[in-house]
């Protein structure tokens, strides 16, 4: 196992699948609310050779999980680029889902000379002006039912085939107080202006998305100078299990900018 040391004294575990030395740009994946590296098991193989590093936030997994008080988006930024630092990648592609997309999006504010392109899926800005979820959504997020939440990740033809594996990849923290922390973080309104990413960026969404409404992809792609979006109809929350096309829409934005 390989850890990375924060710059508050915290391990932060991840791991490389592939040879990073070989010309492709590597990728960085980052799952969301209290989700660890499994959280990108249904999207194993999807990335064809390109090296790819996953790794478990604190609070989840191996990692430790001790948060300051004002923890946010941008700690789990500079948890990442502790990652890359101690993988020895000094750019990469980067991939966020869900709170992933918001972390991914400090990446892109904060160090642009560590991100190559960037692709945010199922994302808000995470500030003032993102699209609020339906209350039932809510509910379900905050109830920590399972069965309820994977309604929400997945479409009910997919669930119906694949019951076991959806309520294995739901939110799994280590503690109580690892997920109010992932909590407290994501309801601080501190998300990066889009305006300020300068990556090439790809946005994807599920159409019929109602943990994170399409709204703020659309939003997103208006604010983000470089941006591209694909919506994923009839697709929700995790919309790429049912399809291979999402990740292939996302192996040739890689494979484009790596070309350029």
């Amino acid at each position: 196992m390989s850890y990375a040391n924060t710059d508050d004294g915290q391990k932060i575990w991840y791991a490389v699948t592939g040879e990073t030395d070989r010309g492709m740009t590597p990728l960085l994946l980052i799952q969301g609310l209290a989700l660890d590296h499994h959280g990108w098991d249904s999207a194993d193989g999807d990335f064809g050779d390109r090296p790819v590093i996953v790794m478990d936030h604190r609070g989840t997994g191996a990692s430790d999980d001790h948060f300051p008080d004002d923890w946010s988006m941008s700690g789990f930024a500079r948890d990442a680029v502790s990652v890359l630092d101690a993988a020895g990648i000094q750019r990469a592609m980067v991939y966020g889902h869900s709170m992933g997309g918001r972390i991914a999006q400090w990446l892109g504010a904060l160090y642009p000379d560590r991100v190559a392109a960037l692709v945010l899926g199922s994302t808000t800005a995470g500030d003032e002006t993102g699209v609020a979820r339906p209350q039932h959504a809510t509910d379900a997020l905050n109830s920590g039912d399972g069965a309820r939440l994977s309604t929400l990740f997945y479409t009910d033809a997919w669930l119906a085939e694949h019951g076991d594996t959806a309520t294995s990849v739901l939110p799994s923290p280590t503690s109580t107080a690892a997920m109010g922390a992932h909590l407290a973080a994501v309801a601080r309104h501190d998300g990066p202006v889009p305006a300020q990413i300068e990556a090439p960026t790809l946005i994807l969404h599920g159409g019929d998305d109602e943990l994170t409404v399409v709204e703020n992809a659309r939003l997103l792609d208006r604010e983000i100078p470089r941006s591209t979006l694909q919506v994923f109809d009839g697709e929700r929350h995790v919309y790429w299990v049912a399809s291979e096309r999402p990740h292939a829409v996302v192996r040739s934005f890689f494979d484009e900018h790596d070309r350029r």
